[in-house]
């Protein structure tokens, strides 16, 4: 009891401290629930009734479209070469894709699919259903509507996919569709940025997208075909994702051919409420629908007239050329006397000069040179 009473205060003192800490605390674990619960009910679509409508508006301009309508003629600058990834098919369908390595950006594809006994709609509108997509598609791990702007039909979508062995890459996307004469298509697709989408730390966000397709009939038949120019910087090896995809992307064109043969517009439309860039989609503007091929005079008849098979030719020798020129260079300095490390930076200076511009002839000239000055030596 002396005890008791030599302690009273500080004993009142621990009570108001615990009860301090109980308050705190059930405090914190109500507006943390409260948080949980506003965060789990998703906002609204955002459409076009604020000013941010404009900015989304600007995110793709008609001069994308005129950009992607020059893409798909396949033309590339002096120094880059399409090298052939694929061509395969069956009796439905059709693949044929090359790829090239521009100098200020990612590989660079463009591909041509042809689907037989099949109608522009409903390849279009198979190819832009993105909640269909993810009955199928086995990468596709989570497809989200953002925002919707209908003046110019452009729509943003927060993507994330999965890759075997790698962290899910997460895509933020925005697109827009326009019409062409004679029920042509083309979509212009990139990456952007919207603030319900945070970066999080578990995601690969992919920084660098540019993807465009055109739909539209074969002539003379009942088929329709897909031209794509697409270039994505995902964060992987270059020469390791140039195999994956040379060795994965026929088996992928087989699933998809097989779920448009499943596919019906009219079950999906009533299926799903939202409303995509699909409902407003633009005319493909006057100035440039003079630019558009009327004719297979693009990426289509490149594709069969094998003019890249020849670019790539080509190609092949002058490496050919460069490979003998090293092989030789190499093989006339290990006949000499020289010290091996003399060899060694012999070698590694004709192989500098084989990899610089220039003809064979100037490079075999200065090989000599090298070569002489080596017996001088000796």
């Amino acid at each position: 009891m002396e005890f008791k009473r030599e302690n009273i205060h500080g004993g009142w003192a621990t009570f108001f401290v615990l009860l301090s800490l109980f308050i705190w605390r059930s405090l914190k674990a109500y507006l943390g629930r409260s948080r949980g619960d506003s965060a789990a009910v998703k906002p609204p679509i955002p459409r076009n009734s604020d000013s941010a409508a404009i900015e989304i508006s600007e995110i793709i301009m008609d001069a994308d479209l005129a950009n992607l309508i020059n893409n798909l003629d396949g033309k590339l600058n002096e120094k880059e070469r399409w090298e052939d990834v694929i061509d395969k098919r069956n009796n439905l369908m059709s693949y044929k894709a090359k790829c090239c390595r521009p100098k200020d950006g990612p590989l660079k594809y463009i591909s041509v699919t042809t689907f037989e006994n099949c109608s522009i709609e409903l390849l279009r509108d198979f190819y832009m259903d993105n909640e269909y997509r993810k009955e199928w598609d086995k990468t596709l791990v989570e497809h989200v509507q953002l925002q919707i702007d209908e003046s110019s039909g452009t729509e943003i979508g927060h993507t994330i996919k999965k890759f075997p062995l790698l962290t899910p890459r997460e895509y933020v996307l925005a697109w827009r569709v326009w019409e062409g004469k004679d029920k042509t298509f083309y979509c212009f697709i990139r990456e952007c940025e919207h603030a319900r989408v945070p970066r999080q730390k578990r995601y690969v966000r992919v920084g660098f997208f540019r993807s465009g397709w055109r739909i539209r009939k074969v002539p003379g038949r009942d088929a329709c075909e897909i031209a794509m120019v697409h270039q994505e910087d995902a964060g992987l090896n270059v020469e390791m994702a140039k195999i994956a995809f040379a060795k994965g992307i026929w088996s992928y064109v087989c699933k998809m051919d097989s779920a448009l043969r499943k596919y019906s517009t009219a079950l999906h439309s009533k299926r799903s409420p939202l409303l995509t860039s699909l409902k407003f989609i633009q005319k493909v503007p006057p100035e440039l629908e003079s630019k558009t091929p009327t004719a297979r005079q693009d990426i289509s008849e490149s594709f069969a007239s094998g003019e890249f098979g020849e670019r790539k030719k080509i190609s092949r020798k002058k490496s050919i050329a460069k490979g003998l020129l090293l092989v030789g260079g190499i093989i006339c300095l290990s006949r000499g006397h020289a010290s091996l490390g003399a060899k060694v930076m012999m070698a590694c200076i004709v192989k500098k000069l084989a990899t610089k511009n220039g003809s064979v002839s100037s490079r075999v000239e200065q090989m000599k040179q090298i070569t002489s000055q080596s017996t001088l030596e000796k």
